[in-house]
């Protein structure tokens, strides 16, 4: 059997009977946030079991950037180790030419079950070169039982927000418990705090940082408001420690019990209803608030895929692997017992996935017209200008810069680097 190392990681076979001599091995990265890991187990499982093969699952990095540069090195190398690679939505356009197309494994009709906007995402040249595997927006976790109890309601606009978080907050410290804060969210200088700042942005109508044509864009005063409005709510509304939180972070936080709000991911809920969860039944989730009346309410895409490297000795394993992970079926499964967004629009109609996950109906619009991150256009350059976008981001919300300097500074750089909107 052939063994896989993988930087900064933990790897653990599935040791499954083999039915053949002619049995593989294929290595899949699964990821390791709430429950990711513990259900790309349980479906490479079941593959292996029904195709008669073994897998090898792998973790690496949580951070989602420390992950792109660690997939960097081994594709680069043409390292073999790992055969399915779990891709952030962002990644196609910076991965891509290191995965196979995987058309001939997977027919036209299975692909258009998915959400046409995400398959073309994945395409490169022409190559599908990842298939969908779940999809995210950012929402907005409330406490419900703490709303009622102060005769407030969820709020429609960040203004709103931090007006209901206070209220809340001081009357529940004033009440006993010194530890409540109004809003959680991922403020650390990592991928997330791109996610979170480009939502606040976009909700003030200050555009998504680069816009289609390649034209740098951040400088602007929507912009600047909206940087300034997230500022103003560390050490009110929001504790010093969001500007080292992360999506767990904040989980833990909120699902502790001591946060009014929270921004976050969908996967988050399953684990906030889980039997031992001190907020179950508590909890509440809606559309992120708009950047006032005249703004929109909006949530940045996330997502990850699945994709085949074509340096893997095992290609069709591999994509036979990442066609039953992203299945219907499977895609089903991971909604119920994750809260896993399917791709498949079907799913959103589904009575089951609906019971698990009762905002899904209501957020389907959020979940399709989603923000997305200016990876396409900006191409291999993307993790630079979004370093660099969320570090001056990061500045002014830990008081170190102003955000109308921090953003002309970002400007001049961005443009620059953009090669007169070139790329």
């Amino acid at each position: 059997m052939r063994h896989v190392l993988f930087a900064m990681s933990v790897a653990t076979t599935l040791v499954v009977p083999t039915v053949a001599s002619a049995a593989e091995t294929v290595a899949i990265a699964c990821g390791t946030v709430g429950k990711e890991f513990e259900l790309c187990k349980q479906g490479s499982e079941a593959w292996a079991k029904k195709t008669g093969n073994e897998v090898k699952l792998v973790s690496g990095p949580t951070d989602a950037s420390e992950q792109l540069t660690v997939f960097q090195q081994q594709l680069s190398a043409g390292s073999s180790d790992i055969d399915v690679f779990r891709v952030d939505i962002i990644w196609p356009g910076i991965l891509g030419a290191h995965f196979i197309d995987l058309k001939p494994y997977i027919s036209d009709d299975v692909v258009q079950q998915h959400f046409p906007a995400i398959v073309k995402n994945n395409t490169v040249d022409g190559k599908l070169v990842a298939m969908p595997w779940f999809t995210d927006a950012g929402v907005l976790y409330y406490r419900s039982d703490l709303l009622e109890k102060h005769g407030q309601k969820p709020p429609a606009t960040w203004e709103e927000l931090a007006a209901t978080a206070k209220l809340v907050q001081d009357a529940e410290r004033k009440a006993g418990n010194d530890k409540m804060v109004g809003f959680v969210f991922e403020a650390k200088a990592a991928e997330t705090l791109t996610c979170n700042a480009l939502e606040w942005i976009d909700s003030f109508g200050g555009g998504s940082i680069v816009a289609d044509d390649g034209k740098v864009t951040i400088d602007n005063p929507k912009a600047i408001k909206a940087i300034q409005t997230a500022a103003s709510w560390i050490g009110t509304i929001s504790p010093q420690g969001v500007l080292n939180y992360e999506e767990e972070g904040a989980r833990g936080v909120f699902q502790s019990g001591n946060a009014v709000f929270m921004r976050n991911w969908p996967y988050a809920w399953a684990l906030s209803q889980a039997p031992d969860s001190p907020v179950k039944g508590k909890v509440g989730v809606v559309a992120l608030p708009k950047g006032g009346a005249d703004g929109k309410s909006s949530g940045t895409l996330g997502g990850w895929n699945l994709a085949v490297s074509k340096y893997s000795k095992h290609q069709k394993a591999a994509a036979d692997l990442v066609k039953y992970l992203t299945s219907s079926e499977e895609q089903k499964r991971r909604a119920i017992q994750g809260s896993f967004n399917p791709t498949i629009t079907s799913l959103y109609k589904d009575p089951e996935v609906l019971k698990a996950n009762p905002f899904f109906g209501t957020l389907l619009d959020t979940f399709t017209n989603a923000v997305a991150r200016p990876a396409k256009v900006t191409g291999a350059k993307y993790s630079r200008v979004s370093s660099d976008f969320r570090n001056a981001v990061h500045s002014v919300l830990s008081g170190s810069g102003k955000p109308e300097e921090k953003l002309k500074d970002l400007q001049k750089k961005l443009t620059a680097m953009s090669k007169k909107g070139k790329w």
